[in-house]
């Protein structure tokens, strides 16, 4: 007791003595060891003075350990300084480190384990990266698409960053700073890279460069932006900061530090032509023929996606959901044809390929027949895919026809993907 009387009054001799601090404190924050050290004289002290106890919540964490859940010591030379991984790799992976580590045990160093913080950095700096390259030439005042007009994708992807937004102030105000890290890096790897960022892609680089599609899009990445980097600021200080001056260069009004901000809130919108329950089956739908398509890869079949044509079979609310698509079922999928058909036209000798399996998202059982071959036609010089109607312009003789409308003509017009 005489040894931590000290610590233990500071609820008095700091908290009472100060006007810009309160007791109880909101916090006290320390190692586990101190469930019977700090905590304990701190509570006791408290208790004999206001009958109370001088903190409003306690947390406790564990301790760094090496890669082989040893005590760093200097006796076994396995002490990591923390100077020398910020200048090797900068401050904000340390604390990524740090932030993705479950505080509530021992939490390993070492290189390894630093090697996965570097590669979640560097999934996310990249994701930054990309959104804003892709709105270099968006101006939010002029540019931008009424939130209701929007391409369904577009909607879709925005309500999907809502709910991850929704998760994550969750995930910060219990102080799960781990399942922080989780979420923010599946909807950067999963939502975005390996779905929505490589469907648009397409839009992005073939259409009009002020039409309707490409900005439905920016307007999308515009709002999502802003609420990743606020997501994130808590943890990659620096690199939040410099993305956030790059995404407010034209708005002086929104300039100077993202620390001051509050967590971003999307406009209200509803989804209306396809349902967030209709792209879970899209999006298990495009998995499915993903791998398909890596087999056929695998038998020289085809050498790319924009080289396939999909046919797909299904049934029931597979088929409705694929159906609202389209013609813009071809987007979605990242090939150069795509065919939806009832599953009872499906050829005899695919029906053993037949994918049966759970769609985890909505728990339905899903019948789905996928059929990968070579698109017939000739490849456009602009947009890469295979098309039969090259040259039907006589201007543009390497061009399909789509190209054409975005080149000379009025643009395209997406209302799907």
């Amino acid at each position: 007791m005489d040894v931590w009387f000290d610590s233990g009054t500071t609820h008095f001799a700091v908290l009472d003595q100060r006007d810009e601090l309160t007791n109880p404190a909101d916090m006290y924050l320390e190692g586990s060891d101190q469930h019977r050290g700090w905590f304990q004289t701190s509570l006791l002290t408290s208790e004999a003075m206001y009958e109370r106890p001088p903190f409003k919540q306690v947390l406790t964490h564990g301790f760094v350990v090496d890669e082989n859940g040893r005590k760093m010591s200097k006796s076994l030379g396995n002490i990591i300084t923390p100077q020398e991984e910020i200048n090797k790799t900068g401050a904000d992976m340390l604390r990524l480190w740090i932030a993705s580590s479950d505080y509530r045990y021992e939490m390993s160093a070492g290189k390894t384990v630093f090697k996965g913080a570097i590669d979640m950095y560097r999934r996310i700096r990249n994701t930054l990266r990309f959104l804003l390259a892709n709105t270099d030439d968006f101006n939010p005042a002029t540019d931008s698409i009424d939130i209701n007009e929007l391409v369904s994708l577009d909607k879709f992807i925005i309500e999907r960053a809502q709910t991850v937004q929704a998760q994550i102030i969750s995930a910060y105000d219990a102080m799960d700073f781990h399942q922080v890290t989780q979420h923010v890096t599946a909807f950067c790897s999963q939502d975005l890279g390996s779905f929505y960022l490589d469907i648009i892609k397409d839009r992005q680089y073939t259409t009009q460069a002020e039409g309707q599609p490409r900005r439905s899009a920016q307007t999308a990445i515009y709002h999502i932006t802003h609420a990743l980097i606020r997501w994130i600021t808590p943890i990659l200080s620096f690199t939040a900061q410099e993305a956030w001056e790059v995404l407010n260069q034209r708005d002086a009004d929104k300039g100077g530090y993202v620390f001051t901000q509050e967590w971003y809130e999307f406009p209200a919108f509803e989804l209306s032509a396809i349902s967030n329950d209709d792209w879970q089956r899209i999006m298990f739908a495009k998995d499915m023929v993903n791998k398909h398509i890596e087999t056929a890869r695998g038998e020289k079949i085809i050498n790319a996606n924009l080289s396939a044509d999909v046919s797909l079979y299904a049934d029931g609310a597979m088929y409705e959901s694929l159906a609202k698509l389209d013609e813009e079922l071809r987007f979605v999928l990242i090939t150069s044809n795509a065919a939806l058909k009832p599953m009872s036209e499906a050829p005899a000798d695919s029906i053993a390929q037949t994918e049966e399996a759970t769609d985890t998202n909505t728990e339905e059982a899903v019948d789905l027949v996928v059929q990968v071959s070579a698109a017939t036609g000739t490849k456009c010089v602009r947009c890469w895919h295979i098309r039969d109607d090259i040259g039907t312009d006589n201007a543009h003789p390497e061009l399909c026809a789509r190209c054409v409308t975005n080149v000379s003509g009025d643009g395209e017009v997406r209302h799907y993907a």
